[in-house]
């Protein structure tokens, strides 16, 4: 991906992609580690509806704040709660299909000043980001999860 257009595009199709992959799959199916110890396909649908809902957060701060600095959190730890092992996906695929056709949105109406904006590391060791490398960054995300389940379905036994 080398253009706005590019992750403006990602971010559009990846919740319509994440439903393909997924359709007609069972509960167990969702659920049962087959790449272990890799993610379940429910924890990676999970765990993309939750960094995308803190991404788009914080890209609202660094738009309107003066000086954001990033904080860091644990996604494994996350990733291994109740909800993100649940096997209703239903809910997660929702939020990203609205995140993602609002982040689309807002992304394809920034000005070139906004795509420089920074926000700060977290910490020495983590760099800061632009928006734009923000935006690139998290719509790698997303086709690296898609990866991840497609790992996952050719795991699974037929």
């Amino acid at each position: 991906m080398e253009s706005r257009a590019d992750y403006i595009e990602a971010y559009r199709k990846l919740p319509a992609q994440l439903r393909e992959k997924v359709r007609g799959l069972s509960a167990e199916q969702l659920t049962t580690a087959y790449n272990a110890p890799e993610w379940t396909i429910a924890q990676n649908i999970h765990h993309l509806a939750d960094t995308h809902m803190v991404c788009i957060r914080r890209f609202k701060l660094i738009l309107t704040s003066p000086s954001f600095q990033f904080t860091a959190y644990d996604v494994n730890a996350i990733a291994e709660m109740p909800d993100a092992k649940d096997a209703d996906i239903e809910h997660s695929l929702k939020i990203l299909e609205g995140l993602h056709a609002r982040w689309a949105v807002l992304l394809e109406n920034l000005s070139d000043e906004e795509w420089g904006k920074i926000g700060k590391g977290s910490s020495p060791d983590r760099p800061d980001y632009s928006l734009e490398e923000l935006a690139r960054a998290y719509a790698q995300h997303g086709i690296n999860h898609l990866q991840q389940i497609q790992d996952v379905l050719d795991k699974m036994p037929a």
